[in-house]
């Protein structure tokens, strides 16, 4: 079973994605991955492009054969170098080969990878690893160094390969056994569907399947506890939940997110409360949204509501680059000292993020002022739903929750990711 680097990345990120790519299983389309690979093979031509200029075209090469002997080399850049050694294939984008510095050294070779996104994961790291072991094995001796070129700025993270090499050939045996069975493995939801082509059809098995991971926030070891009880879909859990009486000692406390009370208001297709608690919104309820690029610490919108007598005003405050965060940051603080009472009313934890960044890389509001007491006293609705009421929906995200309550976005926009890939096309 050869195991290429495209399996690897795969499995990685799940293993059914790495299943149905080996499997040659068509996509069902993806704004985002899409956009992603699109924006990925732009980022490789124009990283092949920059090191091909620190080279003479004398010593570059496309797409080499595998040596007999390393010693027979002449290159000293090569790029799409198509190698399968043993069991394991690999496009490496580029390799680097460094001259021996004095006799009886040999020359040192260094695989590249280019990733568009400015902050890298463990992930990129292992595939490194995987083309410097592929490497390795190619030209029969140690290859000790990878490097990540990514970013905007075209960094250039240096990756020390053999402190992941155990790891990868563990990834390597799992993907071997994961491929040599006839039967694809149990499907599972996970963080990465939201960026994957084959969203579309695990979401709708795991609908048909009714499969427990459809609950956002059950991990894993819930799932296998589950199984070992013999309960392995969401309406089977749902029969399970019982409410008990809470002790005098934990009144007070945050309640317990049961995934089993969740699972019986879907079955049931009734809101459900626990401990219902009533927030205090004194003031003038001014309701943020922020919208911005995690990948570059950037925010570039900013937008408000607030009830007037006239009816709902909203303010957008948006921020053309970087350097415009400032500005719209400061236009948000002026709106708000003009709101009496204003109390800042948000859904989720990205907001409170966003504030504690901006007072932080920004500048606060003067101490004591109303605009100060409202960014220290902002309410996050949704610390005031979890584990206290359980909509029928198999999350407590906006857009779900709202959907259940009968909203529609006037938009085309089904996730937060595709914000992103809008911002980048505004931007291009």
């Amino acid at each position: 079973m050869i195991v290429s680097s495209q399996l690897f990345e795969a499995y990685l990120e799940c293993s059914t994605k790495c299943w149905l790519r080996s499997r040659a299983e068509p996509a069902t389309g993806n704004v985002y991955a899409e956009w992603a690979r699109l924006q990925n093979e732009t980022y490789l031509e124009d990283g092949l492009n920059r090191l091909f200029a620190s080279h003479p075209e004398s010593d570059r090469a496309i797409t080499p054969p595998i040596p007999k002997n390393s010693k027979d080399i002449t290159w000293c850049l090569a790029i799409d170098v198509r190698w399968r050694v043993n069991d394991l294939e690999s496009c490496l984008q580029a390799v680097e080969r460094i001259s021996s510095e004095g006799r009886g050294r040999a020359a040192q070779f260094i695989p590249y990878r280019f990733e568009f996104a400015n902050k890298l994961a463990k992930k990129h790291k292992l595939l490194i690893a995987f083309d410097a072991l592929l490497l390795s094995e190619a030209v029969e001796r140690d290859v000790n160094l990878g490097k990540i070129m990514h970013g905007d700025s075209y960094a250039t993270l240096k990756v020390k390969t053999p402190t992941l090499a155990s790891e990868v050939r563990k990834r390597i045996k799992e993907i071997t056994a994961l491929l040599a069975g006839n039967s694809p493995p149990d499907l599972v939801l996970n963080r990465h569907c939201g960026q994957c082509e084959f969203q579309t059809r695990c979401s709708t098995q795991a609908r048909e399947k009714d499969e427990l991971s459809l609950l956002s926030g059950i991990s894993e070891k819930d799932r296998k506890r589950l199984h070992n009880k013999g309960i392995f879909t969401v309406t089977q859990l749902s029969y399970t939940f019982r409410p008990r009486r809470r002790r005098r000692e934990s009144r007070g406390k945050q309640e317990k997110h049961h995934h089993s009370l969740r699972a019986l208001a879907i079955r049931e297709n009734k809101i459900h409360a626990v401990g219902i608690s009533n927030p205090k919104l004194e003031g003038t309820p001014v309701f943020l949204d922020v919208e911005g690029l995690p990948d570059r610490d950037f925010y570039y919108l900013i937008g408000i509501r607030v009830q007037a007598a006239e009816g709902s005003v909203q303010h957008s405050f948006w921020a053309d680059d970087a350097k415009e965060e400032k500005l719209i940051w400061n236009d948000f603080l002026g709106v708000l000292s003009e709101i009496t009472n204003p109390h800042l009313v948000h859904y989720g934890s990205y907001e409170t993020i966003f504030l504690k960044r901006m007072c932080k890389r920004h500048g606060r509001p003067p101490a004591g002022s109303q605009v100060a007491t409202a960014v220290d006293r902002a309410t996050n609705l949704l610390s005031f739903i979890y584990a206290q009421i359980y909509f029928p929906t198999y999350s407590n995200g906006l857009k779900e929750i709202a959907g259940y309550l009968g909203f529609r976005w006037s938009g085309s926009l089904t996730s937060g990711l595709e914000t992103i890939v809008w911002r980048h096309r505004w931007e291009a």
